[in-house]
């Protein structure tokens, strides 16, 4: 791959700023590869992650990640400008963008192919217009109203993410009687809404939102069902990455792991998607993971 941007403080750099060159090619939909699952990076461009709390919160900072992971050999990169762990503070549509854009539009120069985490009908406009490829909504069985519409208008790819309630009470709502069945009913809810609105059914991917209104048992039983998510007709983005089910469950002397420490089980669990047929698995650590879902691609030919 040609070199599109010089090391932050080396060579003919002068300042911390990445010095992006334009990519001969800009990165399509239609380069991503077939023969294996796909690694979506996730790019978190705010102060509260929960995964490396708020250590790219600054354009500069998510650019020069942003660009680690393109060089990695991530197939797309999601970015976002909101947390949405677990009781996370709510962030104006406006003050996302201002996170976001100059990101989006950095990254898009260099070559990588970009996916809008957003909840937000006008921020996933804004980034189209910069230059992202695909929408990713955590929003759940609360979208934005809006949001069919833009889909439909722009044809554009949507991740559409099972979650009960927002941030702060999806908590209380992780209770189900069959959680898969369950999770599949309320996200074929979305989607026919969704199609109904004239988004075309080939662009939703569905994801189960591992850890979204979900405790750790519900998580496991939806891990080991991915086959009922691969068989609804859509392909099936699948995130663990760092989740909290994996630090309870490397817990040590009577504590959690950090989520830094859950990247081995994450590469563990991104094998064991892609083997059960994900399209793609969504991750910190994007080498490893990489290495991971094409040791799948060998094992199960």
């Amino acid at each position: 791959m040609d070199s599109l941007a010089a090391a932050p403080g080396t060579g003919p750099a002068t300042s911390p700023l990445p010095v992006l060159r334009v990519a001969k090619k800009a990165k399509t939909l239609a380069d991503l590869p077939t023969d294996r699952s796909l690694v979506m990076g996730v790019l978190n461009v705010t102060p509260d992650s929960f995964s490396d709390g708020g250590r790219f919160a600054s354009a500069d900072e998510a650019i020069a990640e942003g660009l680690r992971m393109h060089y990695a050999g991530a197939d797309i990169i999601d970015v976002g400008g909101e947390s949405t762990r677990p009781n996370a503070d709510l962030t104006s549509p406006d003050e996302e963008q201002r996170r976001i854009l100059p990101v989006v539009a950095a990254l898009v120069k260099a070559g990588a192919l970009i996916s809008v985490d957003t909840m937000h009908a006008s921020t996933a406009a804004e980034a189209l217009d910069a230059g992202a490829a695909l929408v990713n909504d955590v929003s759940g069985l609360d979208y934005d109203p809006a949001m069919p519409a833009l889909i439909a208008e722009r044809n554009v790819p949507y991740v559409l993410l099972h979650r009960r309630g927002t941030a702060a009470t999806m908590g209380s709502l992780a209770q189900y009687e069959e959680v898969v069945d369950e999770v599949i009913a309320e996200m074929m809810q979305i989607r026919d809404a969704f199609v109904a609105a004239g988004v075309d059914p080939g662009l939703i991917i569905l994801d189960p939102g591992l850890g979204f209104a979900k405790d750790d048992a519900h998580n496991w039983t939806i891990l080991r069902a991915i086959d009922r998510f691969t068989t609804l007709g859509h392909r099936v983005l699948i995130g663990a990455s760092r989740k909290r089910f994996l630090g309870t469950l490397l817990t040590s002397a009577g504590k959690a792991a950090a989520p830094q420490e859950r990247d081995a089980a994450t590469i563990a669990l991104s094998a064991l998607a892609a083997a059960a047929g994900a399209w793609g698995v969504r991750v910190h650590d994007v080498g490893p993971n990489l290495d991971a879902v094409k040791v799948s691609a060998a094992w199960t030919g």
